[in-house]
């Protein structure tokens, strides 16, 4: 008797909570993710920008991704490797396949070897991630004075502030305030840690011509290119949000059905009388 009772009772239970924590790692995964890198040094803190992306239910903007990938491959790409992304990455989101075999098309990649033992050049493929400046770390070095240019692929992760700071970084040269000594092979920039850094200002206004006739300002460049790597860190983000919603419209149904089965199975307990004698 005790044994049905306790199984009668802990079923609708059981599922109620694991309906409830299911909802509840569902609205976590739709949550902005945190950085987790933070600099020692003191710099000035980026503004805030309200990203199109940034909310609970807003997607990438295609547009500001193919814009953003303009910015990468004719600025960006002369010095920054992106290791992580393919160009099969970017079919569906901001270009057509077609125009992504193209441009996969448009470099050389070494392969190999043969059946003879042999390395060969062939065209790109959209299996191939996008191609590096630099052969190796110590030609990435050598040709920038000491400094290696970072990676891109997860850029937007990897500092604290994310695209508010890369935004920030690339519009934020300017000249030194009085007092302050940049030493030769540096520049001013107040929102790099420690004020200075080995990169030099990499965006102009007009510097790139844009397909769809944006205004190529330095600030519009910097918030496009920043959308484009914010994109790269997170290829999912729109799948992400989009199986969350439906993850949460499931169960919202299975709360409801669960609720009903608690008080349809739960009516005995609570209305039966027990007297003792």
């Amino acid at each position: 008797m005790a044994s049905a009772f306790w199984r009668s009772l802990t079923l609708p239970a059981v599922a109620a909570a694991a309906s409830s924590a299911a909802a509840g790692a569902t609205l976590f995964s739709l949550r902005p993710r945190p950085t987790l890198a933070f600099a020692d040094d003191e710099a000035l803190h980026p503004p805030h920008i309200n990203w199109p992306h940034s909310s609970y239910l807003a997607s990438f903007d295609a547009a500001a991704i193919r814009r953003g990938y303009e910015v990468y491959r004719n600025v960006c790409s002369s010095c920054h490797s992106m290791n992580r992304i393919a160009f099969r990455n970017l079919v569906g989101v901001a270009f057509t396949e077609e125009e992504v075999k193209e441009m996969a098309e448009d470099i050389e990649v070494e392969d190999g070897p043969n059946e003879e033992g042999l390395m060969f050049s062939r065209p790109g493929r959209l299996s191939d991630i996008l191609p590096a400046p630099y052969p190796n770390e110590e030609a990435a070095r050598y040709a920038n004075n000491g400094a290696l240019p970072p990676d891109l692929s997860l850029i937007v992760k990897a500092r604290h502030g994310a695209e508010n700071y890369l935004w920030a970084l690339l519009t934020g040269y300017r000249d030194a305030p009085q007092g302050i000594n940049v030493r030769e092979g540096l520049y001013y920039n107040p929102y790099f840690p420690g004020g200075q850094i080995a990169m030099a200002r990499a965006l102009y206004d007009g510097a790139v011509e844009y397909e769809d006739g944006t205004d190529a300002t330095t600030s519009q460049m910097a918030k496009d290119v920043s959308t484009f790597l914010a994109w790269a860190s997170e290829p999912e983000h729109d799948q992400r949000k989009k199986m969350g919603l439906e993850w949460i419209g499931a169960f919202s149904i299975l709360f409801f059905f669960m609720l009903y089965m608690k008080r349809f199975k739960w009516s005995l307990y609570k209305t039966r009388r027990l007297e003792f004698r």
